[in-house]
């Protein structure tokens, strides 16, 4: 699905993935969950490209579902998977994240995430077995030469990817437009952060950023700017009891 020139989706929007090109080459923003991996192809055609030219894949941070099919990206197409160097030991297996926090739950918003899991390949994710790292205000060698913003809070090496010349920012968890824990839209903490707290002020760093499109992890695109949304999830956070 295409989303904004250059940018396209893989997935309804419950769980995302996003194609960049540029000048004929691709990075994949996450990999969302495995059987994503089938869906490559077709979204790749409808852009005008293939497999070949995929060049890289960047995480926006290294929860399951967002490592989904990149070892086997790696593996079978060796393509470079890049990650923050805080999450470099979740990303290959090494760890396990800890003190996730989902907040409130509605059974039938859990349900469908369970069963998309189910579907989708989510309950066993393959490790990926090697990993490049980059660090806070780099600017990443792959196509589209997206600068990183770190944003700890959801996960230790969270990470929004900045992409000015398609005026995107691509934000992983570091926000989320649709609470897989209870269907809830609107700009929000995403569910299943390990400080929430954190993720909230971590949100000052996009401060100046600017960016029409913001493209997260979960959810539809917010099209109004960043700093319409990062208000967005505050009022958010300030109306709810537990704060986010």
């Amino acid at each position: 699905m295409r989303i904004a020139p250059g940018v396209h989706r893989v997935g309804t929007g419950l769980v995302n993935v996003y194609l960049l090109d540029d000048g004929g080459e691709v990075t994949i923003i996450d990999a969302g969950a495995p059987r994503y991996w089938d869906l490559l192809p077709a979204e790749l055609a409808a852009m005008g490209r293939s497999i070949e030219d995929v060049r890289a894949l960047v995480l926006t941070h290294a929860h399951t579902d967002h490592v989904g099919f990149a070892e086997r990206l790696r593996r079978e197409r060796h393509v470079p998977v890049r990650v923050h160097e805080a999450d470099a030991a979740l990303a290959r297996g090494e760890v396990k994240p800890s003190g996730q926090q989902q907040g409130p739950i509605r059974i039938g918003a859990i349900a469908r995430f369970v069963l998309f899991g189910i579907r989708n390949g989510l309950l066993r994710i393959e490790p990926i077995g090697e990993v490049g790292t980059f660090g806070d205000g780099a600017t990443l060698e792959v196509p589209g030469s997206p600068r990183v913003i770190a944003l700890p809070g959801h996960s230790p090496g969270s990470a929004a990817l900045h992409v000015p010349r398609l005026d995107t920012l691509f934000i992983g968890d570091g926000l989320a437009t649709r609470a897989v824990t209870t269907g809830a839209t609107g700009a929000r903490i995403a569910p299943y952060s390990s400080d929430p707290a954190q993720a909230l002020a971590s949100l000052s760093r996009l401060d100046g950023i600017e960016a029409g499109w913001v493209l997260p992890g979960h959810g539809e695109p917010w099209v109004t700017g960043v700093a319409s949304a990062v208000a967005a999830v505050r009022a958010t956070a300030a109306a709810s009891p537990i704060g986010w």
